[in-house]
């Protein structure tokens, strides 16, 4: 099975991308960041003609994400929880059955910026993962496949990055973000491009201004985290870079791993 992450930045904008990278890539699984759309908005019709089930949490102008499955999902909850007030759209869980009785789990998700960092929106990211760290913590009880499929806004070490001095100020890179990360990844939690490859670089994030993408000026923040039931399973990742070439793109690109789950 193979299962991927993607930050969009706007799938109205990207519809021709994410239909062809559908067609090309073929995965069985697709979590979606910054969709854009309210959930009414979402192009579903063209999504659901290559065989895919629609499953989204939108947010008009900003934020939403989504889960795009060769099979229709068991269930499906809209939110992380942890806090009644917070009306971002930002998490999606939806579970799968699998063969021999088992089932897997997988979160989209997409973490608060957190910049500047002398904001609030700080806070609310620090707060965010805290809260996600929780939530995983209940989940690994379960003992079942969980998958943490997303957009952390981490940079995880300084290998994750071009220069670490360029970084070292922002909120993906500060020393709380990075520990709020690895006490996420103490619970259990296997990186997956991490635990297949140790290749630097191996960035999924470039952006759009001072010619970053061709001068290879990237980051790592888009991350598959793994509790142990599916880490045993996973058999290999890739870094879709080649999609950050197409026309219009979008400025991240595709991670996937793959997994045996007949085992």
């Amino acid at each position: 099975m193979k299962i991927a992450t993607w930050n969009i930045n706007g799938v109205k904008a990207r519809i021709d991308n994410l239909t062809q990278w559908l067609k090309d890539s073929n995965p069985d699984i697709a979590c979606l960041q910054e969709i854009k759309t309210v959930d009414e908005g979402f192009p579903r019709l063209e999504i659901e003609a290559l065989g895919y089930h629609v499953e989204t949490h939108g947010q008009k102008g900003f934020n939403g994400v989504a889960v795009l499955s060769k099979t229709k999902p068991d269930e499906v909850t809209r939110g992380l929880p942890g806090d009644p007030l917070d009306e971002q759209a930002r998490f999606l869980e939806a579970v799968f059955s699998l063969p021999g009785n088992r089932v897997a789990r997988v979160c989209c998700l997409y973490l608060p910026n957190g910049n500047p960092v002398d904001t609030e929106k700080y806070s609310y990211k620090l707060a965010w993962m805290e809260r996600l760290r929780a939530f995983a913590a209940e989940r690994l009880a379960y003992e079942e496949i969980l998958i943490l499929a997303g957009d952390y806004n981490v940079i995880p070490e300084p290998h994750d990055c071009f220069d670490p001095k360029v970084w070292e100020n922002d909120a993906l890179f500060l020393p709380q973000t990075r520990e709020a990360f690895r006490r996420l990844e103490s619970l259990g939690l296997t990186d997956a491009v991490r635990a297949t490859t140790d290749a630097v670089p191996a960035y999924t994030f470039w952006d759009y201004q001072a010619g970053a993408w061709p001068k290879n000026n990237g980051i790592r923040i888009d991350h598959l985290m793994l509790s142990p039931e599916a880490a045993d399973r996973m058999t290999s990742t890739a870094i879709e870079k080649h999609v950050r070439a197409w026309e219009k793109p979008s400025d991240h690109v595709p991670v996937v791993a793959y997994f045996d789950f007949a085992a």
